[in-house]
């Protein structure tokens, strides 16, 4: 089975099947890793930066399956069988987002979160920043990405404190580590 036209997203890929120290152990569709319990999968995150401020999020697309309607990071997704998390997070990045840029490797850590009884991330998450001197616009696919902004770095912690529940499960963690052991190395990119 093939991809659908026009999708960037799609049941039937192949996604990678690791350990907890990244060893692959096969790979499964995406459908299959996301049923309730999941499997542990590789995926990354992605934070785009712009100024010395802001930060790229979006709202995830009434399509999605999971957290449909959540806040979130910049961009997210999986390494499909026989690709690298480099390749995979460039490619996302231009599929999902319309953009390019240098991203760097911040670090990795493994989550597991229910979406009720629809599904379960568990993933082993590499999560990634990337900068522009200034905001730019984006080309958001529709099917991933129902609206968009680039927010003040504090508004996005004002905001997360008062509503948390609007953000994906990811996210919050991430945010957490950005904003405190990770902080540097964000700085260090704008």
């Amino acid at each position: 089975m093939g991809e659908p036209l026009g999708a960037v997203s799609f049941d039937t890929e192949d996604l990678i099947l690791v350990d907890s120290h990244d060893r692959i152990l096969g790979n499964a569709s995406k459908k299959t890793v996301h049923q309730p319990g999941g499997q542990l999968h590789r995926a990354f995150s992605i934070f785009i930066y712009a100024a010395s401020d802001k930060v790229l999020l979006h709202r995830r697309s009434e399509k999605k399956p999971l957290w449909p309607g959540y806040w979130t990071n910049s961009c997210c997704s999986h390494p499909r069988q026989g690709e690298s998390y480099q390749e995979a997070s460039h490619r996302r990045l231009q599929e999902e987002l319309g953009i390019q840029t240098t991203l760097t490797w911040l670090y990795q850590f493994e989550y597991q979160a229910h979406f009720g009884a629809v599904g379960t991330e568990h993933e082993l998450c590499a999560v990634y920043a990337g900068h522009f001197d200034q905001p730019v616009e984006i080309d958001p696919h529709p099917d991933e990405v129902d609206q968009w902004g680039w927010y003040d770095i504090p508004e996005v912690d004002s905001w997360v404190a008062r509503e948390p529940d609007s953000f994906t499960p990811w996210f919050l963690m991430e945010w957490q580590a950005l904003r405190g052991p990770f902080s540097e190395d964000v700085a260090g990119l704008m």
